[in-house]
């Protein structure tokens, strides 16, 4: 009699194998609903007095986890460079990324919809009141705090460039602010060198 019958045959790995587990988790990314879109980007908008760019990288990155340091820092910068608002911009791509247009719709609508209902309430309180002493006052504390959340935006934002210990990325950023933000220089033409040498500097580095 043949053993070759009774031989154990020897069977593919399964596409459950626990050696496949980790990838599939790693490829994973968590995807928010449309609620959660309208509902995240509404409390960015209510909490960013002085500017919502560092409310909204602390919901999306450090809350939320929805994008990394790297993608937020992508995103916000193609959003720098289109027309118009550079957070609503955002809101729309990303939206858009994870929902498509209704995502775009949701992220854009709690962006600007809880905000508008207040600046109308505010603008009117402002007009009849906007000559005391006490406001102008509490209005400068505002906006020291505001200067002091984009400065601390800022180095958060830098640290992806500073881990990947390449020279390109710190350098330009230093040339962008000290062109636009200590020489004053047109803001076209600081663009019109600095977006092809970063583009140059990243096909170098890949």
């Amino acid at each position: 009699m043949d053993d070759s019958a009774h031989a154990p045959r020897a069977t593919a790995p399964s596409a459950t194998s626990p050696h496949r587990a980790p990838a599939a988790s790693a490829s994973a990314q968590i995807k928010p609903s449309l609620v959660e879109l309208f509902t995240a980007f509404a409390k960015v908008s209510l909490s960013g007095f002085g500017g919502v760019l560092a409310w909204s990288r602390r919901m999306m990155v450090e809350e939320r986890k929805w994008l990394s340091d790297e993608q937020f820092n992508e995103t916000y910068a193609l959003c720098a460079f289109l027309p118009g608002g550079n957070i609503l911009n955002f809101s729309v791509m990303f939206g858009a990324r994870f929902r498509g247009a209704w995502g775009a719709v949701a992220a854009a609508s709690g962006l600007m919809g809880p905000p508008l209902l207040l600046v109308l309430l505010i603008g009117g309180v402002y007009a009849h009141y906007g000559d005391l002493p006490l406001l102008r006052r509490a209005l400068a504390g505002v906006a020291a705090a505001a200067a002091g959340l984009m400065l601390a935006t800022v180095a958060k934002m830098a640290r992806p460039l500073l881990r990947q210990r390449v020279v390109a990325g710190p350098l330009i950023a230093f040339a962008t602010f000290a062109a636009i933000g200590v020489m004053h220089w047109p803001l076209p033409l600081v663009l019109a060198v600095i977006v092809p040498a970063s583009i140059l500097a990243a096909m170098v580095r890949s």
